[in-house]
């Protein structure tokens, strides 16, 4: 099992510096393109994109207007961007082969129960994103 996206397995995390291309536009990072899907106004998707780091993208993130569909959409979003950070990457690709079939869990210690797992809590949709990702890669 790999609990943490840090250390050796840094590269499965949103926050990894890596060119993204999603709806064909090129990001930093996965979280870059992720923050940026979140809004319609193509100013806030510039500035977004603009980030000089991934955390100054999830902040300009929180800033945003959201579009309307975001709740129901952002799973969707979320795989796609992964899909493509991996399936472009032959380097990344090869590394989350590697993994095989450890289980991905996106441990945290910042409440995010959404997208991984704290303290025991969460659905990790971002480590089942990977995995299945990965299984789609094989």
């Amino acid at each position: 099992m790999i609990d943490s996206f840090t250390g050796e397995y840094s590269f499965l995390s949103n926050f990894y510096l890596c060119h993204v291309r999603y709806l064909s536009i090129s990001y930093r990072s996965a979280e870059h393109a992720y923050q940026a899907a979140k809004t319609n106004k193509i100013s806030e998707r510039r500035k977004i994109r603009q980030a000089t780091t991934p955390f100054l993208a999830k902040k300009l993130g929180q800033q945003i207007t959201l579009r309307k569909d975001w709740d129901t959409t952002r799973v969707a979003v979320m795989r796609a961007i992964v899909w493509f950070k991996f399936e472009r990457n032959p380097k990344l690709r090869k590394k989350l082969l590697a993994t095989e079939d450890e289980g991905l869990v996106e441990g945290n210690w910042w409440n995010d129960t959404f997208w991984g797992i704290c303290h025991g809590k969460g659905e990790n949709h971002l480590g089942r994103i990977l995995m299945q990702v990965r299984k789609e890669l094989q």
